[in-house]
């Protein structure tokens, strides 16, 4: 009997765990499961309503209907909805036969049905097909992973990469974003800061989109093909506003030397350890999505003990009162004053300084060590993102 109770209590775990996963999936077991088991908290209801009408009233049977909003498809939710206007209907009648039906009572019967239409027809806009809870899920899954290869990998002894991103909206959701790639032997890194057109949640679809084809390019192509590759994905798509602008950098790890492509990007900065001062590089181009063959033109140098290279998007020097080129100049005094206590959390000291706006902030610094790593050693996480 004991083995017995042991078993059971085991397999009880199993099941609800097996529930929850077809559940998540969407599957169609997974949605009747979940309306049984909102049904039996509506019989239970009924029964508790039935017994004592004042203690449990009808707008109690409001309760199954959120909890099916939030865990149900729409015709799964208007099964549900069914089942439970039917047992308030009843419950309803046996109190009006028994002590009639009051102007309040009414009142709230109405303002039910009310608020139950409100939650069908909102079901039934959503355009994922799944309960709000799990489209919810799903897209933040989906940007978790796209985001997720925008994360500069640990850097070998002497490199250190920082970051900083704020979104317009305050969200988690924004069109800057970066992507990354650090070759298998840790001696060439690659990164693409991109600037996607328009603002904070309404450029965070676009922004997923053009991340998730670029993480699939980025190490596979050289800069200009991957630019071009980039610019024809855009010109595909055919969206209101649809072009971006993007940086490109590719650095040998072990000489420093370096290689930046710019399509339409603020120029990068780069500083120089010996004078302690920012420069603003030449590389200049078209921002993708414009034309079907722009121009982009590369500059390239050396990054040496103590050196670096700033990257940025539009939001930080430009402003309704401010031109790309007066904020360029203002960035390159800021920038200065923010790497006097170092490189770490330099990104965000700058964008500290930012005035807030409507549009989208990203800055990253990758930097090189003033000595130099021991030959041979190995790498280990130096990198850092901030996000606000």
């Amino acid at each position: 009997m004991i083995a017995r109770l042991r078993r059971i209590a085991r397999s009880v775990p199993a099941y609800v765990d097996l529930r929850l996963l077809r559940w998540r999936t969407g599957t169609t077991e997974g949605q009747w499961t979940v309306v049984a088991a909102l049904s039996g908290l509506t019989l239970a209801l009924l029964a508790f309503s039935v017994q004592d009408y004042q203690s449990v009233p009808a707008v109690w049977f409001f309760l199954p209907v959120l909890l099916g909003a939030v865990a149900l498809r729409h015709k799964y939710l208007l099964v549900l909805v069914a089942f439970i206007t039917a047992c308030m209907a009843f419950t309803v009648t046996l109190e009006s036969v028994a002590n009639g039906m009051t102007g309040g009572r009414a009142s709230t019967l109405v303002g039910l049905g009310l608020a139950v239409g409100i939650v069908l027809l909102e079901s039934s806009r959503n355009r994922s097909g799944l309960p709000s809870a799990l489209s919810e899920a799903m897209l933040a899954d989906l940007r978790d992973r796209l985001q997720a290869q925008g994360q500069v990998p640990p850097l070998p002894d002497g490199w250190t990469s920082q970051s900083a991103v704020v979104s317009a909206s305050g969200g988690r959701y924004a069109g800057d974003f970066l992507v990354a790639n650090l070759t298998e032997d840790q001696t060439s890194l690659e990164m693409i800061l991109v600037d996607v057109c328009g603002k904070g949640v309404a450029a965070g679809t676009q922004s997923l989109q053009l991340a998730g084809a670029l993480g699939g390019l980025i190490g596979a192509l050289p800069p200009l093909g991957l630019f071009a590759s980039a610019n024809e994905f855009l010109l595909r798509q055919r969206w209101d506003d649809g072009f971006a602008t993007a940086v490109h950098v590719i650095v040998d790890l072990r000489s420093g030397r370096y290689q930046i492509t710019s399509a339409g990007h603020p120029p990068a900065m780069t500083w120089d350890a010996a004078t302690a001062t920012w420069s603003v590089d030449g590389a200049r181009g078209m921002a993708l999505g414009i034309a079907p063959r722009p121009e982009f033109h590369q500059t390239q140098g050396v990054l040496g003990p103590g050196d670096a290279v700033m990257f940025y998007t539009d939001g930080v020097v430009e402003s309704r009162s401010r031109d790309v080129m007066s904020g360029v100049e203002w960035l390159l005094g800021a920038a200065r004053d923010a790497v006097r206590l170092g490189f770490d959390s330099a990104p965000r000291r700058i964008l500290a300084k930012v005035d807030a706006g409507d549009d989208d902030r990203a800055v990253l610094i990758l930097s090189r060590a003033a000595t130099e790593a021991e030959p041979g050693a190995q790498a280990h996480p130096r990198t850092a993102r901030d996000a606000g």
